[in-house]
């Protein structure tokens, strides 16, 4: 599929200034300690979605061609479940190598209420950064690119805008600050093969929104508060730590392998 509305570099240069134009004011707010932690995320999270829409508005006169329908059930699926299998496979790593406890008693929250409201809770933010990253970052670099420099570009821009919080503010799991930058890189880098490849294939950007949403709710949600620190455990875990970074590398090469499939695909749809 070729999309009826080439992006221009124009466009794409817009999206950028924008993107990191608008978060510039909320990182200072967040940094700074000059507004309330939680909602200040929340509109940073938004800043991508709002500088695609706007972008579009801009140079298109339109906003087609973000993947707005939800596509078929299958890819949703695969994207809700997909961080739940690589997630899960870091951390059981790390706790039957010992290198971590685990405490399930830790966990307090009934299921029902952490799947479906956290659910819908963490999509309403992570669609905020997916409007952007994938529903017009990825296309405008599919039209010009190979699938694994479109996954590659796309990742590395997503790390870098995460950067001033890692490295000014407390978004890292303690450890040494370039040792977060590291993880959390090669992290982001690993799985953003797999956001574009079911951006590209599915047509949409909900996928991109269910498994970011996914992403943050299981491993902030639920492996990090049930994992026990046995002193190393901090190097190994959360989004800065190296199983993580290595189980997205994997995942990201099992992506790659099928790019084939993607190749050239940009969604049309309105």
């Amino acid at each position: 599929m070729t999309d009826s509305q080439p992006i221009s570099k124009a466009a794409l240069a817009t999206y950028l200034a924008l993107t990191f134009s608008l978060s510039a004011i909320f990182w200072y707010l967040v940094i700074t300690g000059k507004g309330e932690g939680q909602p200040l995320i929340l509109y940073l999270m938004w800043c991508p979605g709002v500088s695609a829409i706007l972008t579009r508005l801009i140079h298109q006169r339109n906003v087609r061609g973000q993947g707005w329908l939800p596509g078929q059930p299958r890819w949703l699926a695969l994207s809700y479940f997909l961080p739940v299998a690589y997630a899960l496979t870091a951390y059981a790593i790390v706790w039957l190598t010992g290198q971590g406890g685990v405490d399930l008693a830790r966990f307090t929250t009934p299921i029902l209420t952490f799947v479906v409201i956290g659910s819908l809770q963490s999509t309403l933010s992570a669609t905020g950064e997916e409007l952007g990253w994938r529903g017009f970052l990825v296309p405008a670099l599919a039209q010009r690119f190979s699938f694994t420099r479109t996954a590659l570009l796309s990742g590395l821009i997503w790390s870098v805008w995460h950067y001033p919080l890692i490295i000014l503010a407390n978004y890292n799991a303690g450890t040494a600050t370039w040792w977060a930058l590291l993880c959390f890189t090669v992290m982001v880098l690993g799985i953003s093969f797999a956001f574009a490849w079911i951006r590209l294939r599915s047509g949409s950007v909900w996928g991109a929104a269910l498994m970011h949403a996914s992403h943050n709710l299981f491993i902030q949600g639920f492996l990090d508060p049930v994992t026990v620190d046995t002193g190393r455990t901090h190097w190994l875990t959360t989004e800065f730590g190296a199983a993580l970074a290595i189980v997205a590398m994997i995942t990201a090469y099992l992506f790659w392998r099928r790019r084939d499939v993607v190749s050239g695909e940009v969604s049309s749809r309105p």
